[in-house]
């Protein structure tokens, strides 16, 4: 069973910085991506970063260059630095371990960007 819990959520205003980071416990290992995703009321939810194994990531063009994910598998966790936040920004985060057979999610983390 895996675990993940995010933290770091919050109110910032249009141009600051936040933090998130997402704990996970249980069978994790670093050959599996781990993620975060956003979601607003009404829409998708959709990727925002994600790191595979070698340190491989990917983001969404919407944060590509202000957002970098980073991990650390000694701690079994993932961080997501958000930059020049701005008020599309505003979503629940969540955070996603994918192994080949199922996908745990966190219980997600509120970002709202004020401008």
């Amino acid at each position: 069973q895996v675990q993940l819990v995010e933290s770091g959520g919050g109110l910032v205003q249009a141009g600051g910085s936040l933090r998130l980071s997402c704990a996970a416990s249980g069978s994790i290992f670093s050959i599996n991506p781990m993620g975060w995703y956003r979601q607003v009321p009404g829409k998708q939810r959709e990727l925002v970063a994600r790191i595979r194994s070698g340190g491989r990531t990917d983001y969404a063009d919407s944060v590509r260059g202000r957002f970098t994910i980073s991990r650390d598998n000694a701690k079994n966790t993932v961080h997501l630095q958000m930059n020049s936040l701005k008020p599309e920004d505003t979503a629940i985060y969540y955070c996603k371990y994918q192994n080949p057979g199922f996908e745990y999610w966190g219980q997600g983390t509120q970002v709202t960007v004020s401008s």
